[in-house]
């Protein structure tokens, strides 16, 4: 349905907000406690506001209604004029939001002259109170990017939510245009949505990015755009936000979008620009003629024009003519620079000739970073000299008007000044310098990320490659904290540099990266870029034989895979391969590892047999080899479906000896998982007492770690016992935690555990037909997520609904097809208590027959 029928249809039952909220509660299938429960409501709550009681709902309670009914951006429109006009929403006069607005704005440009009509029509523009999108196009180096950060810094107090910068290296040399899918990722990311959260495939990331915004006042700077094809998903969809595109293009194929075109500076500009950035006072005795030369000579180019004056500003003997003949001997343009740049050039060049030595080279080597910005380490590592002297070079470029510092500690370059460095690198550096300069960066950023990981994972220090060798700059990565700001920084650049590294001939290096960053990426749900970088090792891995490497890169992608929806096929795919691969070249904690991840996956297909085989198996590795971890990973596993088969005792057994490794190594998140482990087995048993303790310590941990999917299953298992102890409102707000929380993280499985188990607490408090739709809920999630077991819960939930209902016939075709799924998985029991074959055979027994007119 589109929305803009969807809207429509809710429009017509009536446009006052109690009208729009019943159609859109009755087109999603909810009863008002149903929906209560999904948004974190009261029941009461609802009831007043469809009766129209409630005229002035609180903010917050509005966007979890929204988010609980799945409203698109037009249906969310709706739903605040409909609130206007009923009154101004109540804040919740809570605590700020956890993630706070970004603020991303690079530093406005000094000394900014000119561009009067433009900074009119923007001024315009931001006055909109609904998604404004301006494109602004002009030739390379005509100050489109100036323009558009001196704009937002003006309109930026409109906008409270924050403000977004994104560079899309539509024109950037030797990079990359930014892919619509990554860049979503990091804007997701910035706007507070958990990595784990964030889905798959581009479209569903866009929508996901318009939801977020909905509601909100955001102005967003998207640089460097190539073409319609990268912003178009990248547009809002509703809500007062503003959108400032620059591109060498003229975008008219976007949709909606208002065009400015910035043309080459009007001669009075230039000359102000000129003055402002050399000096009023070197410009003394220059005649308005020569002043006039020297900014056509520039091309009336504002990047043309500030290399120039910052080339007279640096000599204090030169003269305004002097300048000139010094531009005319610098005029001929680099061969990919077009007609249109070639001022450009010709400053550069003289900018570049007028450098000290060192700073040449620095200027040069800067070239062959492949990232999009670089920090001073970094710089020292390239350069191969100190952290000291390295940031005397950057100033004095920065001075130079060659590169500029958008953030503090964090350098860049223009793009034609990005591309007129790399052309001196290959130009001017020998073919093995720019090997050695790339390698000590390469061994730098290699070195600095097993420092971070180091911090963040000791526990698998034994499991990790060793840093590579070489003499690099020190990163200062001293504890945790700093690892995970310093990663948050540097993840692009090391994407990047792996991309590069894969590309240019450093096979190791690539293989490295990816073997050092899967944990992170993995723990932090950057599942996107670590199957990326993961295939790239895979490829150069089969392409250099190193069996090993392919090894390794197989297991990787497994478990990446294994934590996406629908993957489950490919992770298995990619596991098998390794496990062949393992075994052949008699790498035992290879084997280990795919045993381990074989062992997950038979076991969320309810394939509990040959899980138990391969968690044996691994079991027998580890400890031969003396592999803690995966000892660890395989006793919490085997303690899994130990339970699930019935063998309580070697269950506890297993799982006892998991929780003192994993406290003997300190792997916390391990510890989380052993609990956990020990308390469902107690809670199998009917042990409510320990099983309590178990999960309320797994939970407390979880949070303290931010181990969202422990506290997830800790907070469903703990709603699991007060149901089992008839605690009906405290299982209530534990199931809908746990709802709001996986909703938060995206994280689909823990959506049906917790509204199956919503439905199964429905059902205890005597309201079969709410049970009815959770379980039915339930299923979709189930069979979408194509796991079976879940599917044999959600049929016995149903089933039992039926039951109450009087619907016997349905019954009966619920628990037939339950019993089916069973027998297909080879196995008489689910991981849930009384979903079995025994218990669903003896509930068909009972059943009273079915009415004839009943239609199962």
């Amino acid at each position: 349905m589109s929305s803009g029928t969807s809207a429509g249809n809710a429009a017509e039952q009536g446009s006052s907000l109690a009208g729009l909220l019943r159609g859109w509660r009755e087109r999603a299938l909810l009863t008002q406690e149903q929906l209560a429960a999904l948004a974190g409501l009261n029941a009461r709550t609802i009831r007043r506001l469809e009766a129209g009681e409630l005229q002035r709902p609180r903010s917050a309670s509005l966007r979890s209604l929204a988010e609980a009914l799945h409203l698109d951006g037009a249906e969310r429109s709706l739903l605040a004029q409909a609130v206007s006009e009923g009154g101004p929403a109540v804040s919740d006069g809570g605590p700020a939001p956890a993630h706070p607005a970004p603020r991303q704005l690079p530093a406005d440009v000094a000394a900014f002259v000119g561009r009067a009509r433009e900074l009119a029509v923007l001024d315009e523009i931001g006055q909109a109170a609904t998604v404004v999108i301006t494109a602004i196009d002009g030739m390379a180096g005509v100050g489109k990017t100036a323009l558009a950060v001196h704009a937002a810094h003006q309109l930026a107090p409109r906008f409270p939510d924050g403000h977004l910068f994104v560079d899309l290296h539509g024109y950037t040399r030797g990079k990359s245009a930014a892919d619509p899918a990554d860049t979503l990722t990091r804007m997701l990311t910035l706007l507070g949505v958990p990595g784990e959260a964030i889905p798959p495939h581009l479209d569903d990331r866009a929508a996901m990015y318009r939801s977020v915004l909905a509601g909100r006042q955001m102005l967003i700077v998207l640089d460097n755009a190539a073409d319609e094809a990268q912003v178009g998903p990248l547009m809002p969809g509703a809500g007062g936000c503003l959108v400032l595109i620059t591109s060498r293009r003229r975008l008219i194929g976007l949709d909606g979008a208002r065009t400015i075109s910035v043309d080459v500076l009007p001669p009075a500009d230039a000359v102000s620009l000129f003055a402002g950035t050399a000096g009023e006072q070197r410009l003394a005795g220059a005649s308005e003629q020569a002043l006039a030369e020297v900014v056509h000579r520039c091309g009336l180019l504002p990047l043309a024009i500030r290399l120039a004056a910052a080339r007279l500003k640096a000599h204090p003997a030169w003269t305004v003519t002097h300048l000139l003949r010094r531009l005319d001997e610098h005029r001929h343009p680099l061969a990919e620079l077009r007609a249109g740049q070639r001022s450009v050039t010709a400053a550069l060049d003289l900018s570049y000739r007028e450098l000290p030595a060192a700073d040449q080279r620095a200027y040069r080597l800067l070239g062959l970073h492949p990232g999009a910005d670089i920090a001073l380490d970094a710089v020292a590592a390239l350069l191969d000299t100190t952290a000291a002297h390295a940031s005397t070079l950057l100033d004095h470029l920065l001075e130079s008007h060659l590169l500029h510092e958008p953030t503090p500690g964090r350098y860049r370059f223009h793009d034609l000044i990005r591309a007129h460095s790399a052309h001196l690198a290959t130009v001017e550096e020998s073919a093995s310098e720019q090997q050695a300069a790339v390698t000590r960066l390469l061994v730098h950023y290699g070195q600095a990320a097993s420092i971070a990981v180091g911090h963040l994972y000791p526990y698998e220090a034994d499991t990790r490659p060793h840093p590579p060798a070489g003499a690099a700059g020190a990163a200062d990565i001293p504890d945790a904290e700093a690892a995970i700001s310093w990663l948050d920084a540097e993840l692009a650049n090391l994407l990047d540099l792996a991309r590069h590294a894969a590309e240019h001939g450093f096979p190791d290096h690539v293989q490295y990266l990816s073997a050092t960053l899967h944990r992170c990426l993995r723990t932090r749900g950057h599942y996107t870029e670590a199957e990326d970088l993961h295939t790239r090792a895979l490829a150069t891995a089969r392409a250099t034989a190193n069996v090993t490497g392919e090894m390794e890169a197989l297991l990787a992608l497994g478990e990446i895979r294994h934590r996406q929806n629908n993957r489950y096929d490919l992770a298995m795919h990619d596991t098998t391969q390794a496990l062949a691969i393992a075994r052949g070249i008699e790498h035992r904690s290879g084997e280990l590892r795919a045993l381990n991840t074989l062992g997950m996956l038979d076991a969320v297909r309810g394939r509990y047999a040959e899980s138990a085989e391969h968690f044996t198996r691994a079991l027998d590795i580890s400890r031969a080899i003396g592999h803690r971890t995966g000892e660890l990973d395989a006793l919490i596993g085997s303690g899994h479906i130990h339970r699930v088969m019935g063998q309580h005792e070697q269950a506890l057994d297993n799982l006892r000896q998991a929780l003192g490794i994993a406290r003997t190594i300190g792997h916390r998140t391990g510890e989380v998982r052993t609990l956990l482990g020990l308390g469902h087995v107690h809670l199998t048993r009917g042990e409510d007492e320990a099983a309590t303790d178990c999960f309320t310590r797994a939970l407390e941990l979880a949070r303290d770690t931010e181990h969202r999917l422990g506290e997830l299953d800790s907070l469903t298992a703990l709603g699991d016992l007060h149901r089992a102890g008839g605690r009906h409102q405290q299982a209530r707000d534990c199931y809908q935690h746990a709802f709001a929380l996986a909703r938060e993280i995206g994280n689909r499985n823990w959506q049906f555990e917790a509204v199956h188990s919503l439905g199964r607490l429905q059902h205890d408090c005597g309201r079969p037909d709410q049970a009815l739709v959770s379980h039915g809920q339930a299923l979709a999630l189930a069979s979408d997520l194509d796991q079976p077991g879940d599917q044999a819960r959600a049929h016995d939930g149903l089933a039992h609904a039926h039951v109450a209902l009087g619907q016997p016939g349905r019954a009966r075709h619920d628990w037939t097809r339950a019993l089916a799924i069973l027998t297909e998985l080879g196995t008489d029991q689910t991981d849930e208590r009384g979903v079995d074959v025994a218990s669903i055979k003896e509930r068909l027994a009972r059943l009273a027959p079915a009415d004839p007119a009943e239609q199962p």
